[in-house]
């Protein structure tokens, strides 16, 4: 009995019906196709961080933008509170230059009817007592001493802005003046201020007392 021939392809147990299937490998100078699930995952997150960034930039621009807002807001308050403060000063200072002025007018008004009664000139009064001594009387030194009061008064409050007027030959203003009498003017209008029984005062302006005076008729 003769033996049949084993065919090369079952001594290697390669291509037979029963043999392990072989994996097809890719033509010559061709690569193997890559998974990109990775690298579209990564993609997916990089977005996800560059949209989240933005958003943060996006909150912080908000929160710049509403501190900046409350600094000029709070710079704007504190402007107007600094000029409203200085207003006040300015105010309250004018204020109490006017109320000591005006307690000081009735005084200027008792020194000068003082002077008036010794029957001299308060200057040239107030300028001799300034000058060399010399033997006066007990009455003359106290007029000249009343002289110099009323002087250096009249300078210190002209300094400080008050001015004295005597509206004698002019029409009567009673924004100015107050008519104590009337009396019938010779060569005058009626309504021209005839006599001045009381000058007026004024400051920067502001009535501090009207002037006391006789108007014609």
């Amino acid at each position: 009995m003769s033996e049949k021939p084993i065919a090369a392809s079952e001594q290697s147990g390669a291509g037979g019906p029963e043999g392990p299937p072989v994996a097809a490998e890719p033509p010559a100078g061709q690569a193997a196709p890559a998974d990109d699930a990775p690298a579209h995952d990564a993609g997916e997150r990089a977005g996800e961080v560059v949209e989240h960034d933005l958003d943060e930039l996006t909150v912080a621009q908000r929160e710049r933008d509403s501190y900046l807002e409350l600094a000029q807001r709070t710079k704007a308050d504190f402007d107007n509170y600094r000029k409203r403060v200085a207003k006040d000063a300015s105010e309250a200072l004018a204020r109490g230059r006017a109320e000591l002025a005006r307690e000081l007018v009735p005084v200027l008004d008792n020194l000068e009817r003082a002077v008036a009664i010794s029957g001299a000139d308060p200057a040239a009064m107030a300028a001799a007592a300034e000058g060399p001594s010399e033997e006066v009387s007990a009455r003359d030194a106290l007029a000249r001493g009343v002289a110099l009061v009323l002087a250096e008064l009249r300078s210190t409050l002209e300094r400080a802005g008050v001015e004295a007027y005597d509206p004698a030959g002019e029409r009567f203003d009673p924004a100015w003046h107050e008519a104590i009498s009337t009396r019938p003017g010779e060569g005058v209008e009626p309504g021209t201020v005839v006599e001045t029984l009381e000058r007026g005062y004024r400051l920067d302006g502001q009535l501090l007392r009207p002037a006391r005076v006789v108007v014609s008729e």
